[in-house]
Protein backbone atom coordinates (compact mmCIF):
# COMPACT_ATOMS: atom_id res chain seq x y z
CA UNK A 1 0.00 0.00 0.00
CA UNK A 2 1.42 3.47 -0.88
CA UNK A 3 2.23 5.91 2.05
CA UNK A 4 0.36 8.65 0.16
CA UNK A 5 -3.39 6.88 0.47
CA UNK A 6 -4.39 9.48 3.29
CA UNK A 7 -4.31 11.84 0.84
CA UNK A 8 -5.62 10.23 -2.24
CA UNK A 9 -7.61 7.87 -0.77
CA UNK A 10 -10.90 9.14 -2.79
CA UNK A 11 -8.80 7.94 -5.75
CA UNK A 12 -9.39 4.73 -4.72
CA UNK A 13 -12.97 2.88 -3.97
CA UNK A 14 -11.13 -0.08 -2.43
CA UNK A 15 -13.26 -3.50 -3.33
CA UNK A 16 -10.18 -4.68 -2.48
CA UNK A 17 -7.81 -2.40 -4.28
CA UNK A 18 -9.43 -3.65 -8.06
CA UNK A 19 -10.83 -0.05 -8.91
CA UNK A 20 -9.26 2.52 -9.29
CA UNK A 21 -11.19 5.81 -9.84
CA UNK A 22 -10.06 9.75 -10.70
CA UNK A 23 -12.43 12.31 -11.16
CA UNK A 24 -15.91 13.20 -9.22
CA UNK A 25 -17.93 12.42 -12.34
CA UNK A 26 -16.07 9.06 -12.85
CA UNK A 27 -17.19 7.67 -9.32
CA UNK A 28 -20.28 7.24 -9.93
CA UNK A 29 -19.81 6.16 -13.65
CA UNK A 30 -17.07 3.44 -12.33
CA UNK A 31 -18.93 2.76 -9.54
CA UNK A 32 -21.72 1.44 -11.65
CA UNK A 33 -19.71 -0.62 -13.65
CA UNK A 34 -17.97 -2.13 -10.84
CA UNK A 35 -19.20 -5.48 -11.38
CA UNK A 36 -17.90 -5.72 -14.84
CA UNK A 37 -14.67 -4.36 -13.98
CA UNK A 38 -14.54 -6.89 -11.33
CA UNK A 39 -15.41 -9.49 -13.85
CA UNK A 40 -13.27 -8.46 -16.15
CA UNK A 41 -10.38 -8.39 -14.31
CA UNK A 42 -11.17 -12.46 -12.67
CA UNK A 43 -10.86 -13.45 -16.23
CA UNK A 44 -7.30 -11.99 -16.85
CA UNK A 45 -6.17 -13.15 -13.89
CA UNK A 46 -7.73 -16.67 -13.48
CA UNK A 47 -9.80 -17.13 -17.07
CA UNK A 48 -12.84 -17.93 -15.00
CA UNK A 49 -14.88 -20.15 -17.75
CA UNK A 50 -18.76 -21.41 -17.40
CA UNK A 51 -20.43 -22.43 -13.93
CA UNK A 52 -16.75 -20.84 -12.34
CA UNK A 53 -17.48 -18.06 -14.44
CA UNK A 54 -21.14 -17.68 -12.67
CA UNK A 55 -20.38 -18.70 -9.38
CA UNK A 56 -17.71 -15.67 -9.42
CA UNK A 57 -20.30 -12.88 -10.86
CA UNK A 58 -22.89 -14.32 -8.07
CA UNK A 59 -20.27 -13.69 -5.69
CA UNK A 60 -18.78 -9.89 -7.17
CA UNK A 61 -22.90 -9.38 -6.90
CA UNK A 62 -23.02 -10.41 -3.19
CA UNK A 63 -19.71 -8.39 -2.17
CA UNK A 64 -21.04 -5.23 -4.10
CA UNK A 65 -24.29 -5.10 -2.68
CA UNK A 66 -23.00 -5.27 1.20
CA UNK A 67 -20.32 -2.81 -0.44
CA UNK A 68 -23.00 0.16 -1.75
CA UNK A 69 -25.25 -0.48 1.18
CA UNK A 70 -22.49 -0.51 4.75
CA UNK A 71 -20.10 1.05 3.11
CA UNK A 72 -20.61 4.42 0.93
CA UNK A 73 -22.40 5.68 3.90
CA UNK A 74 -19.42 5.53 5.35
CA UNK A 75 -17.38 7.02 2.52
CA UNK A 76 -19.62 9.91 2.26
CA UNK A 77 -19.35 10.94 6.16
CA UNK A 78 -15.39 10.63 6.01
CA UNK A 79 -15.50 12.50 2.39
CA UNK A 80 -16.98 15.59 4.75
CA UNK A 81 -15.45 15.40 7.50
CA UNK A 82 -11.91 15.51 5.03
CA UNK A 83 -13.54 18.34 3.12
CA UNK A 84 -14.50 20.37 6.66
CA UNK A 85 -10.79 19.69 7.86
CA UNK A 86 -9.62 20.81 5.08
CA UNK A 87 -11.04 23.82 4.90
CA UNK A 88 -9.91 24.58 8.41
CA UNK A 89 -6.43 23.79 7.60
CA UNK A 90 -5.02 20.66 8.46
CA UNK A 91 -2.95 19.42 11.19
CA UNK A 92 -0.54 16.59 11.92
CA UNK A 93 -3.43 14.38 13.66
CA UNK A 94 -5.72 15.04 10.71
CA UNK A 95 -3.54 13.26 8.04
CA UNK A 96 -2.83 10.39 11.05
CA UNK A 97 -6.64 10.04 11.34
CA UNK A 98 -7.25 9.71 7.59
CA UNK A 99 -4.95 7.43 6.91
CA UNK A 100 -6.13 5.34 9.79
CA UNK A 101 -9.24 5.44 8.74
CA UNK A 102 -8.57 4.16 5.11
CA UNK A 103 -6.80 1.44 6.55
CA UNK A 104 -9.75 0.56 8.81
CA UNK A 105 -12.17 0.69 5.54
CA UNK A 106 -9.68 -0.89 3.59
CA UNK A 107 -9.34 -4.09 5.60
CA UNK A 108 -12.99 -4.00 6.49
CA UNK A 109 -13.40 -4.50 2.30
CA UNK A 110 -10.69 -7.13 1.90
CA UNK A 111 -12.54 -8.97 5.11
CA UNK A 112 -15.32 -9.36 2.50
CA UNK A 113 -14.29 -9.41 -0.63
CA UNK A 114 -11.37 -12.56 0.31
CA UNK A 115 -14.42 -13.90 2.08
CA UNK A 116 -16.85 -14.30 -1.13
CA UNK A 117 -14.03 -15.47 -3.28
CA UNK A 118 -11.94 -17.92 -0.78
CA UNK A 119 -13.74 -21.07 -1.95
CA UNK A 120 -13.90 -20.45 -5.26
CA UNK A 121 -10.03 -20.29 -5.43
CA UNK A 122 -9.93 -23.23 -3.66
CA UNK A 123 -11.45 -24.96 -6.96
CA UNK A 124 -8.80 -23.21 -9.27
CA UNK A 125 -6.87 -25.66 -11.76
CA UNK A 126 -3.33 -25.85 -11.84
CA UNK A 127 -3.44 -24.00 -15.86
CA UNK A 128 -5.41 -21.20 -13.63
CA UNK A 129 -2.52 -20.99 -11.45
CA UNK A 130 -0.22 -20.45 -13.87
CA UNK A 131 -2.17 -17.96 -16.01
CA UNK A 132 -2.50 -15.88 -12.50
CA UNK A 133 1.58 -15.74 -11.48
CA UNK A 134 2.01 -14.71 -15.27
CA UNK A 135 -0.14 -11.80 -14.44
CA UNK A 136 1.13 -11.00 -11.49
CA UNK A 137 4.89 -11.45 -12.86
CA UNK A 138 3.86 -8.43 -15.52
CA UNK A 139 2.24 -6.28 -13.28
CA UNK A 140 5.28 -6.35 -11.36
CA UNK A 141 7.33 -5.36 -14.38
CA UNK A 142 5.03 -2.77 -14.96
CA UNK A 143 5.68 -1.43 -11.52
CA UNK A 144 9.13 -0.94 -11.69
CA UNK A 145 8.50 0.50 -14.92
CA UNK A 146 6.53 3.27 -13.61
CA UNK A 147 8.85 3.79 -10.58
CA UNK A 148 12.11 3.97 -12.55
CA UNK A 149 13.59 0.52 -10.47
CA UNK A 150 16.47 0.05 -12.39
CA UNK A 151 17.28 4.05 -12.96
CA UNK A 152 19.73 5.74 -11.01
CA UNK A 153 18.57 7.32 -7.81
CA UNK A 154 18.64 10.96 -8.86
CA UNK A 155 16.30 9.98 -11.95
CA UNK A 156 13.88 7.87 -9.29
CA UNK A 157 13.57 11.52 -6.87
CA UNK A 158 12.42 12.80 -10.27
CA UNK A 159 9.71 10.36 -11.33
CA UNK A 160 8.56 10.78 -7.58
CA UNK A 161 8.57 14.99 -8.01
CA UNK A 162 6.36 14.75 -11.33
CA UNK A 163 3.93 11.91 -9.96
CA UNK A 164 3.39 13.98 -6.98
CA UNK A 165 3.04 17.15 -8.61
CA UNK A 166 0.63 15.26 -11.11
CA UNK A 167 -1.51 14.04 -7.63
CA UNK A 168 -1.36 17.28 -5.96
CA UNK A 169 -2.59 19.39 -8.94
CA UNK A 170 -5.34 16.91 -9.72
CA UNK A 171 -6.35 17.84 -5.85
CA UNK A 172 -5.27 22.08 -6.05
CA UNK A 173 -4.90 23.08 -9.44
CA UNK A 174 -1.54 24.50 -10.22
CA UNK A 175 0.81 24.41 -8.04
CA UNK A 176 3.46 27.80 -7.50
CA UNK A 177 7.06 27.68 -7.80
CA UNK A 178 7.38 27.56 -3.75
CA UNK A 179 4.90 24.52 -3.86
CA UNK A 180 7.04 22.70 -6.34
CA UNK A 181 10.17 23.60 -4.71
CA UNK A 182 8.38 21.74 -1.58
CA UNK A 183 7.46 18.87 -3.38
CA UNK A 184 10.74 18.46 -4.60
CA UNK A 185 12.42 18.71 -1.32
CA UNK A 186 10.86 15.95 -0.13
CA UNK A 187 11.52 13.83 -2.47
CA UNK A 188 15.35 15.10 -1.99
CA UNK A 189 14.81 13.89 1.95
CA UNK A 190 12.72 11.17 1.86
CA UNK A 191 14.09 7.71 1.49
CA UNK A 192 13.76 5.73 -2.03
CA UNK A 193 11.36 2.57 -0.45
CA UNK A 194 10.17 1.45 -4.04
CA UNK A 195 12.45 -1.49 -4.61
CA UNK A 196 11.89 -3.19 -0.94
CA UNK A 197 7.99 -2.35 -1.96
CA UNK A 198 8.35 -4.29 -4.86
CA UNK A 199 10.33 -6.97 -2.94
CA UNK A 200 7.59 -6.97 -0.42
CA UNK A 201 5.22 -7.27 -2.83
CA UNK A 202 6.73 -10.43 -4.44
CA UNK A 203 6.74 -11.76 -1.17
CA UNK A 204 2.69 -11.72 -0.39
CA UNK A 205 2.31 -12.79 -4.06
CA UNK A 206 4.11 -15.99 -3.60
CA UNK A 207 2.40 -16.74 -0.04
CA UNK A 208 -0.99 -16.28 -2.12
CA UNK A 209 0.40 -18.21 -4.86
CA UNK A 210 1.45 -21.32 -2.30
CA UNK A 211 -1.61 -21.18 -0.50
CA UNK A 212 -3.61 -21.06 -3.52
CA UNK A 213 -1.63 -24.59 -4.54
CA UNK A 214 -2.43 -26.15 -1.25
CA UNK A 215 -5.68 -25.23 -1.83
CA UNK A 216 -6.23 -23.52 1.98
CA UNK A 217 -7.47 -20.15 0.60
CA UNK A 218 -10.86 -21.14 1.94
CA UNK A 219 -8.68 -21.78 5.56
CA UNK A 220 -6.40 -18.91 5.22
CA UNK A 221 -7.36 -16.51 2.89
CA UNK A 222 -9.37 -13.83 5.36
CA UNK A 223 -6.73 -13.65 7.82
CA UNK A 224 -3.49 -13.52 5.51
CA UNK A 225 -5.46 -10.42 3.52
CA UNK A 226 -6.66 -8.71 6.68
CA UNK A 227 -2.93 -8.74 7.96
CA UNK A 228 -1.53 -8.28 4.26
CA UNK A 229 0.89 -5.58 6.42
CA UNK A 230 1.30 -6.94 9.36
CA UNK A 231 4.39 -8.95 8.65
CA UNK A 232 6.79 -6.84 6.73
CA UNK A 233 10.55 -6.81 6.80
CA UNK A 234 11.71 -4.42 9.44
CA UNK A 235 14.03 -2.84 6.92
CA UNK A 236 10.79 -1.98 4.88
CA UNK A 237 8.80 -0.74 7.48
CA UNK A 238 11.33 1.17 9.08
CA UNK A 239 11.98 3.29 5.40
CA UNK A 240 8.11 3.22 4.97
CA UNK A 241 7.38 4.91 8.46
CA UNK A 242 10.11 7.18 7.75
CA UNK A 243 8.95 7.67 4.30
CA UNK A 244 5.31 8.70 5.64
CA UNK A 245 6.51 11.30 8.46
CA UNK A 246 8.26 12.93 5.49
CA UNK A 247 5.23 13.12 3.53
CA UNK A 248 3.53 14.30 6.00
CA UNK A 249 5.96 17.08 7.14
CA UNK A 250 5.48 18.36 2.91
CA UNK A 251 2.11 17.84 3.41
CA UNK A 252 1.83 20.33 6.21
CA UNK A 253 4.15 22.58 5.04
CA UNK A 254 2.01 22.93 1.28
CA UNK A 255 -1.33 23.76 3.24
CA UNK A 256 0.44 26.58 4.81
CA UNK A 257 0.75 28.03 0.95
CA UNK A 258 -2.24 27.08 0.11
CA UNK A 259 -4.88 29.98 -1.63
CA UNK A 260 -8.22 30.18 -0.94
CA UNK A 261 -9.03 29.07 -4.85
CA UNK A 262 -6.41 26.11 -3.97
CA UNK A 263 -7.83 24.50 -0.69
CA UNK A 264 -11.50 25.28 -2.33
CA UNK A 265 -11.02 23.62 -4.89
CA UNK A 266 -9.71 20.50 -3.06
CA UNK A 267 -12.72 20.96 -0.52
CA UNK A 268 -15.17 20.91 -3.42
CA UNK A 269 -14.14 18.00 -4.65
CA UNK A 270 -14.03 16.39 -1.10
CA UNK A 271 -17.77 17.06 -0.96
CA UNK A 272 -18.77 15.96 -4.53
CA UNK A 273 -17.24 12.57 -3.62
CA UNK A 274 -19.75 12.41 -0.71
CA UNK A 275 -22.57 13.56 -2.79
CA UNK A 276 -21.58 10.95 -5.08
CA UNK A 277 -21.18 8.49 -2.55
CA UNK A 278 -24.56 9.19 -1.05
CA UNK A 279 -26.41 8.75 -4.10
CA UNK A 280 -25.43 5.89 -5.41
CA UNK A 281 -26.32 4.36 -1.69
CA UNK A 282 -29.44 5.86 -1.96
CA UNK A 283 -30.01 4.42 -5.25
CA UNK A 284 -29.46 0.84 -4.10
CA UNK A 285 -32.35 1.58 -1.23
CA UNK A 286 -34.54 2.52 -3.57
CA UNK A 287 -34.25 -0.18 -6.08
CA UNK A 288 -35.09 -2.70 -3.02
Amino acid sequence: MSFDTAMRWGLRLLCGGLIVLSGCTAVQLGYNNADSLLHWRGGQYFGFENEQKAEFERRVQRFLAWHRKTELPRYARLADDLANRLSRGVSQDDLVWGYDAFQTYLRQSLRAGTGEIAALLDDLAPEQIERFQARLEKENREFAKEYGLGETPEERREIRVKRNIKRLEDWFGSLSDVQMERVALYSRRAPLDDELRLRDRKSLQRELVAMLKMKEARKRLVPWAVAWDQNRDPSFEAMRKENLQEFYAMLLDLDKTLSPEQRGKAARRLRAFAGDFTALAAAVEAAR
